[in-house]
């Protein structure tokens, strides 16, 4: 009966603990920990990431802990490539680009078809089977633990080839995919989004989380914002080549908009509403820090993530009785389907729904 914590990664998010049933005082003192979180599948307990923390729980945990390194998949080992398989990833980026993927779409299909030339760049590619595929990325699932996304990414970089760079037929690569897991999408309760919108005293970084939140933005559409997309008057946002290439228009709060004029004549921005300090578009990276330092100071979801705010806005949008069709038009997505998901985040308590069985037993205490 031994606990066991788990080394984490230098950039590692959680550091995870498994505890012995029969532990209960320790799993009670772990549970009792900020930010403490228990893991169902894994069978783990996981806190933040600290130094801080990690020494606690060896306290916590005393001399007869034992000390792991963390395990995630075994990296998939980089290969030169011969001339063939670079002539091969230059056809698939060609066919990208005429087709007009993104830059960042086109960089992922030619890192994950890298992998797939690495194992068959001495092979004739028109050669290879289907069966040889699927038997190549079930090796990646044993071998390397891949995950769901990476299969997936994988399995789309190895279809545009065929597909677009060799014009294959269709249905001859229709190659296996994982089941689509139904997951909700994490979300941030309303007293968590406003203090972390709160948080930056950076006016720009403020105006930054606000206007993510406030239209429900990706932290692409945010970069690619123009002054010009501002409609104040009109109240909305248009936001142009969005994911899809699609353009589309999403609510303007009128106290972002207020916000704006105040940033505005601080930084007097000259193209795009946000820009770095040296002109140009303002960084995804530079975004995701402000936000996780916002997420730390108010010690508010540790595994929220800019596109968490996305998700918050969608879901408190939905408390607030927006119409599902324009919530789908302001999120830009397909098919109602795909907003229809948000119904599933929005809070189910007692305070907000009451029990049958309360329901009952007032009836009943009336009666009587």
């Amino acid at each position: 009966m031994q606990p066991t914590i788990y080394q984490p990664f230098k950039e590692a998010k959680r550091i995870k603990i498994f505890i012995p049933y029969e532990m209960r005082d320790l799993r009670g003192c772990i549970k009792n920990m900020d930010s403490s979180f228990w893991h169902p599948h894994q069978k783990l307990w996981s806190v933040v990431n600290t130094d801080k923390n990690f020494k606690i729980l060896q306290n916590l945990c005393g001399s007869n802990c034992k000390i792991e390194k963390d395990i995630r998949f075994t990296p998939i080992p980089s290969v030169a490539l011969n001339q063939d398989a670079l002539d091969a990833l230059y056809c698939l980026e060609k066919s990208l680009v005429l087709k007009n993927y993104s830059k960042s779409s086109i960089n992922i299909y030619k890192k994950m078809f890298t992998v797939f030339l690495a194992k068959f760049m001495t092979r004739n590619l028109k050669s290879i089977t289907k069966e040889e595929i699927e038997g190549f990325v079930y090796e990646l699932i044993k071998k390397s633990s891949i995950s769901e996304s990476y299969q997936n990414q994988l399995i789309n970089a190895i279809k545009a080839y065929y597909e677009h760079a060799l014009k294959m037929p269709r249905e001859y690569y229709d190659i296996q995919r994982p089941k689509k897991s139904r997951t909700i999408p994490n979300v941030l309760s309303k007293t968590e989004v406003l203090k972390i919108l709160q948080s930056p005293k950076n006016i720009k970084h403020r105006a930054i989380l606000w206007t993510i939140y406030s239209s429900g933005l990706r932290i692409s559409e945010l970069i690619n914002l123009r002054i010009s997309d501002v409609h104040s008057k009109d109240g909305y946002l248009f936001i142009k080549d969005s994911k899809g290439k699609k353009d589309r228009k999403t609510i303007l709060s009128e106290q972002l908009v207020l916000l704006l004029r105040v940033y505005y004549k601080e930084y007097k921005p000259s193209y795009w509403l946000f820009e770095g300090q040296t002109g140009g578009q303002y960084s995804t990276s530079s975004i995701r820090a402000l936000f996780r330092k916002s997420v730390k100071l108010t010690n508010s979801n540790p595994w929220s993530t800019v596109h968490t705010l996305r998700h918050s806005f969608a879901t408190h949008c939905i408390e607030n009785n927006i119409n599902v069709r324009h919530l789908q038009n302001m999120l830009g997505h397909n098919s109602p389907k795909t907003t229809e998901i948000y119904t599933k985040t929005i809070q189910i308590n007692n305070k907000t729904i009451t029990s049958p069985l309360d329901s009952l037993l007032k009836l009943s205490n009336l009666e009587a």
